[in-house]
C-alpha cells in the first residue's frame, strides 16, 4: 500500500472538490508514491505531533487542519509551520489536510456535532450551489438502455433519496460524415437520419471524469454529442453546517448544560437566553459567524459554533441563541471518526489516533 491510497480513501469519503475556495486541503507535504508504513491522524499537525509519527512509524500524517495556509516564501524554521514542514521532509513524513471538505461533508465535521447531541432530522445548513452538473447526451434508441444504465453505474442519475433518476426524450438527429469520418450507422458524405433518445441526468461534480469516460465507452457513435451544464441548485447533501432536532424540547440552561458535558467543555459563552426552551438546533463546527443569519432563516433556537467576536452577539437579536463553545472544542472529536473510518478501510496498516491535544487555547 502506498499514501496514495490512504488519500483514495480520504477523498471517496470527502471530495476535495466540495472545499473552500480560501482553504489548503490535499497532499501538502511528501510523496504520495511512497511505500506505507502507518497512519497517524491528528487535528492538527505540530512538531511534537510530527515526533509522535516517528516514534510510531507512522510516514503519513493525517490532520484536520492544514499546517500549511498561507504561501511560504522561506523555509528557514523561523516559526512553527516552517519547522513542522522541515521536520516532516527531513523524516520523509507525507501530511495530508482534509479541512473543509470534510466541512461541507454530508458526514463529515457537523454530522459528528450533532451525533454527539442525538439530534435528528438533519439538513445542511449552509448547501452549497454550482456542485451539481447536468449531462445531455443523444444516443440511437436502441442503445438508449445500455447507455442509461452505465451512467448509473457510474454514478449519474441520483438525486436526494432516488437513484437512476433521468429523463428521456424520443426525436430524429441527423448527421452527415466527411472524407475523413468513419461512421457506425450511415455512410460517410450521405446526409443520415436516425431515431434517438435525448437523455439528460445530473451529478454530483466531482464525478464528471467518471460519468463522461463511461459516457464515451458506451455510446455507439465516432463522435458522441453530448452538453454538460453547472446548474445554479442547491446542493442538499453538500455544505457547511447541520441543523437538527432534540428529541424533545428541553429547558435552555439545561440543554447549555448538556452542551458542556457532551462536548466536554468547561465554558459556553453565549448570547442573551431569550427563549425558556429550546428544540431546534444548528450547529458549525469551527469559526461560524457567517451562518447566523441562515440560521436564524431556518427558525433554529439555538446556534453552536466558535470564533464568536464582541458584536457578532448583539446579531442574535433576541431571535436566536448563539453560543460558542470554542474552536477546538467544536472539532476535537473530527479525528477520532477520521481514524475509525480509516480503520475500517485499511486492515494491514497501523492507523494510529495522536494522543497530543493540540488545542492553543488555555483556561483557568
Amino acid at each position: 500500500m502506498i499514501v496514495q491510497d490512504v488519500i483514495n480513501y480520504l477523498e471517496e469519503l470527502a471530495p476535495l472538490q466540495y472545499a473552500e475556495d480560501f482553504d489548503n486541503v490535499g497532499l501538502l507535504v511528501g510523496d504520495k508514491k511512497a511505500k506505507l508504513t502507518g497512519v497517524l491522524v491528528t487535528l492538527d499537525t505540530l512538531e511534537e505531533v510530527v515526533d509522535e509519527a516517528i516514534a510510531k512509524k507512522c510516514n503519513l500524517i493525517v490532520s484536520f487542519h492544514p499546517i500549511i495556509f498561507k504561501g511560504l516564501k522561506k523555509l528557514n524554521g523561523s516559526n512553527y509551520v516552517e519547522r513542522v514542514v522541515i521536520k516532516a521532509i527531513k523524516n520523509n513524513i507525507a501530511i495530508y489536510a482534509i479541512h473543509t471538505a470534510l466541512d461541507n461533508c454530508l458526514q463529515g465535521v457537523n454530522d459528528i456535532i450533532c451525533n454527539t447531541l442525538g439530534l435528528t432530522n438533519k439538513k445542511i445548513l449552509l448547501p452549497q450551489q454550482g456542485t451539481i452538473k447536468k449531462l445531455t447526451t443523444y444516443v440511437p434508441k436502441k442503445d438508449a438502455k445500455t447507455l442509461r444504465v452505465a451512467l448509473f453505474n457510474a454514478g449519474a442519475g441520483q438525486i436526494g433519496n432516488y437513484e437512476n433518476c433521468s429523463f428521456n426524450s424520443d426525436g430524429v438527429g441527423t448527421y452527415k460524415g466527411n472524407e475523413n469520418s468513419n461512421p457506425v450507422i450511415g455512410a460517410k458524405g450521405k446526409l443520415h437520419s436516425e431515431e434517438e433518445t435525448q437523455i439528460s441526468v445530473t451529478f454530483q461534480k466531482h464525478l464528471e471524469s467518471k460519468i463522461l469516460k463511461s459516457l464515451f465507452e458506451n455510446h455507439p457513435y465516432e463522435e458522441v454529442a453530448f452538453e454538460v451544464a453547472t446548474l445554479d441548485n442547491y446542493n442538499q447533501t453538500i455544505g457547511m453546517g447541520m441543523v437538527g432536532e432534540l428529541e424533545n424540547e428541553q429547558k435552555t440552561e439545561d440543554f447549555l448544560n448538556f452542551v458542556k458535558q457532551k462536548m466536554n467543555v468547561s465554558c459556553i459563552k453565549h448570547s442573551n437566553i431569550t427563549k425558556k426552551e429550546v428544540k431546534k438546533i444548528a450547529v458549525l463546527g469551527g469559526s461560524g459567524s457567517f451562518a447566523i443569519n441562515a440560521a436564524k432563516s431556518v427558525n433554529a433556537d439555538v446556534l453552536i459554533t466558535s470564533d464568536l467576536k464582541y458584536h457578532d452577539f448583539f446579531s442574535a437579536e433576541s431571535q436566536i441563541i448563539l453560543a460558542d463553545i470554542g474552536h477546538y472544542e467544536s472539532e476535537q472529536f473530527t479525528k477520532n471518526f477520521l481514524a475509525d473510518y480509516l480503520s475500517k478501510k485499511i486492515t494491514n496498516f497501523a492507523v494510529v489516533l495522536s494522543m497530543i491535544n493540540t488545542n492553543p487555547v488555555k483556561y483557568l
